[in-house]
């Protein structure tokens, strides 16, 4: 007999014995591959090549595992020189697996950066899986060296392929740009350019803050690489319609310069809703409300205690039977319903959309369910309860009853649902749902028939109603003050931004075949693209916030997610992620000497005056040197002052 301890020790020790030998069977370490073939004439002079050296190093791939190479360099016997430097030949073989000066394989370095950019994937979690998977031991600095690696080859192999993309986009009849930038708390602010009818990103950059000035020269390169777009789609921001309009002015032809719906109806319905919802919030927050109903839920919790599920089936006894609806249950059963009519009341968040501020207006719906609760209260209260559940109601009573009571409740709820219909009109107008669902589903596709052109002119010829009807329905005078003022906001924005929100019509080329396609009416698309990175690094990270993040994240990232298209990876690798590794190494083709990011110039930031502090500026800012310096500076003008 043995004992438990022995048993575990026992499985331990068996499944340590399975690990070392599955390891040792896969392993190459240890084996010498020769790497001596004779490279023919000379390519400078069609000379001899002699052996210049002999040397031995390791290497490391995922096809081969870790092994040692013998490899034989070859020169030019009549001393050729190519650009100050004697003509050299590496064996092409390894050259082809192998980064310059390194030993690591350009397939590692591929698999490192599509699990980091591609699936989020964590440092320790990637060397897990090179481990158990092939047998590559890697520490976490070179899993992240690796992963830099990968954006710059990333970058220059999506370059290198501008003109076979351009192409492409040239079949299609154009492309449509969209244009954003994100970022957390003001830092790591991605600027990203989109492809609209493919879904590609063209081009992404990091950059100091929104400005024209940041935002015009990234379009002004991603057009020169691509062609021009056919149309520009972005968001109302001053800068970027600035730049917009630079960029457009660049053109030959000009092409619309749209607006996006969604941030329009956003931007109106904040400037109508947001001081009245705030001061609804405020007298909640002023009244104790919120607070004041999660303690009684607290307190009958904790009262009902170990019998809570007994008096949750209890409650739904009570909804089930329909004989005395507005008699409370007996017992702990009637605490369990006030309880329950408590938690209802909270439970206001469950009256939106989930589509955020000004769509869904939180506070308003917990005044509607205050007013509701208190009313069913007051009916329950006129009918003979338990002792226990009568105190309760009562309790109950007294603070939803403070919404209904207090003026400023109703005049803030009064104002708030007036301005939010006004806005639900003019959302109507422009047809906008927000979910996949919605009608503003993508409309970018060949038009066989006039339905989608047909569904923007009714959507211009809405607006055009809305628009004079709101015009007739503005009181000039009187008391109606709010409501004027609302309708000058929703006014105001249509003479500004009315021009970009219709021209999505886009007229195709006879050489494809003529006829119409459509861009797309919002920039949802790229707000879902910077939604899916910024998960998959909340996911990497665990962290909430991310502007560490994406402060730190290599702009080219983003288009590391374009290797999740099949119509990309065609075009830039043959098709398939299994390609990526070759296509990389021909990218250093001629260039053994060094990689290609040992070759490449790190692109400068945009000067600009900026109040955003880059990582280079906070860093040199914050050196122990400029704080000595500034405070013996400071020490000296006060001593000569004294």
């Amino acid at each position: 007999m043995v004992t438990l301890a022995t048993l575990e020790a026992l499985r331990r020790a068996a499944s340590n014995l399975e690990i070392q030998c599955r390891a040792h069977i896969r392993s190459t370490t240890g084996i010498q591959v020769d790497c001596a073939e004779p490279p023919g004439p000379a390519p400078c002079c069609g000379g001899p090549m002699n052996v210049e050296k002999t040397f031995r190093h390791r290497g490391m791939t995922l096809r081969h595992g870790c092994f040692e190479v013998r490899e034989v360099i070859y020169a030019c016997a009549r001393s050729c020189l190519r650009a100050g430097r004697r003509i050299r030949l590496r064996q092409m073989e390894p050259a082809a697996l192998l980064l310059p000066r390194s030993t690591v394989g350009y397939d590692v370095m591929a698999y490192v950066g599509i699990e980091r950019f591609v699936h989020q994937q964590q440092r320790e979690e990637i060397r897990a899986s090179l481990r158990s998977r092939w047998g590559i031991e890697l520490s976490t600095g070179e899993v992240s060296v690796l992963a830099r690696k990968f954006c710059v080859y990333l970058n220059a192999l999506h370059v290198a392929h501008a003109r076979s993309l351009r192409k492409v986009f040239e079949s299609d009849g154009g492309w449509p740009m969209h244009v954003d930038a994100t970022g957390e708390d003001g830092q790591g602010t991605l600027l990203v350019i989109y492809a609209g009818w493919r879904g590609w990103v063209l081009g992404a950059w990091k950059i100091p803050t929104e400005r024209a000035e940041a935002i015009l020269p990234r379009m002004l390169e991603t057009g020169k690489l691509f062609g021009p777009p056919c149309s520009v789609m972005r968001d109302l921001g001053r800068a970027v319609i600035e730049a917009s309009q630079k960029y457009i002015a660049s053109l030959n032809k000009p092409i619309p310069n749209l607006g996006c719906h969604m941030h329009f109806v956003r931007d109106v319905g904040k400037d109508l809703l947001r001081d009245s919802h705030d001061a609804l919030r405020e007298l909640f927050r002023r009244f104790e409300v919120v607070a004041d109903l999660r303690a009684l839920t607290r307190d009958l919790g904790r009262k009902l205690g170990g019998d809570l599920s007994e008096a949750r089936a209890q409650v739904v006894g009570w909804l089930e039977d329909g004989k005395q609806p507005f008699e409370l249950s007996p017992g702990l059963g009637g605490l369990a319903i006030v309880r329950a009519l408590a938690q209802w009341t909270l439970d206001f968040p469950a009256d939106g959309n989930d589509e955020g501020f000004p769509f869904d207006r939180p506070w308003l719906d917990l005044h509607a369910r205050c007013i509701r609760c208190c009313r069913a209260v007051e009916t329950f209260l006129t009918r003979p309860q338990h002792a226990d559940a009568h105190r309760a109601l009562d309790r109950l009573f007294k603070i939803v009853v403070r919404v209904r009571n207090q003026v400023p409740f109703g005049a803030q709820a009064t104002i708030l649902s007036a301005r939010a219909k006004l806005l639900d009109e003019l959302r109507g107008a422009l047809r906008l749902d927000l979910k996949p669902e919605g009608r503003n589903a993508p409309l970018s596709q060949v038009l066989s028939s006039k339905q989608a052109a047909s569904e923007l002119q009714d959507i211009e010829a809405a607006l055009n109603r809305l628009t004079a009807s709101l015009r007739e329905r503005r009181p000039t005078r009187g008391p109606a003050k709010d409501q004027r003022s609302a309708i000058d906001i929703v006014l105001t924005h249509l003479d500004r931004h009315g021009a970009s929100l219709f021209g999505h019509l886009i007229s195709l080329p006879r050489a494809v075949g003529g006829g119409l396609r459509v861009a797309e009416r919002t920039n949802v698309m790229l707000e879902s693209f910077f939604h899916v990175l910024k998960r998959g690094e909340r996911r990497r990270s665990g962290r909430k916030n991310l502007a560490q993040d994406l402060e730190h994240l290599p702009p080219e990232a983003a288009l590391a997610l374009n290797l999740r298209r099949p119509d990309y990876l065609e075009v830039v690798c043959g098709g398939s992620l299994d390609d990526l590794p070759a296509a990389f190494a021909k990218l250093d083709a001629g260039h053994r000497d060094r990689s290609l990011p040992a070759r490449t110039t790190p692109s400068s930031e945009i000067d600009i005056v900026s109040a955003s502090m880059t990582t280079t500026d906070r860093r040199l800012v914050r050196t122990d040197a400029l704080n000595t310096r500034v405070q013996s500076a400071a020490q000296s003008r006060s001593m000569r002052l004294g």
